[in-house]
């Protein structure tokens, strides 16, 4: 079993900062392309930042120059760093990954996506 699990989210200030991290943990081979997500009441589920294996990073244009996207292949994680928040970065936060694991003699890559953080920047 592989599990993504977020941490990091809290309410802030407008203008304030917080790191997400996300931990993978399981019978991972490989972790690929990863991202996070955002929510927001009434809203579809957006892409904000994403990772390849390689490091490219590419950003929604409303985060580009405030959030950054890392990641640490040794310790199976994934991070953003979130940077002069406004309020409309409110939003329930979701790490997704492609991860290639072992199963039954193959290796599989599939898509998984973590519980979600909460993130409120409100004054």
């Amino acid at each position: 079993q592989v599990q993504l699990v977020e941490s990091g989210g809290g309410l802030v200030q407008p203008g304030g900062s917080l790191k997400l991290s996300c931990e993978v943990s399981g019978s991972v081979f490989r972790i690929d392309a990863c991202g996070w997500y955002r929510q927001a009441p009434g809203k579809q589920r957006e892409l904000v930042a994403s990772i390849s294996s390689g490091g490219r990073e590419n950003y929604v244009d409303s985060v580009k120059g405030r959030f950054t996207i890392s990641r640490d292949n040794s310790k199976y994680a994934v991070y953003l760093q979130m940077n002069s928040l406004k309020p409309e970065d409110t939003a329930v936060y979701y790490c997704n990954a492609d991860i290639t694991r072992l199963g039954g003699g193959y290796y599989v890559t599939d898509a998984y996506w973590g519980q979600g953080t909460q993130v409120t920047v409100s004054s």
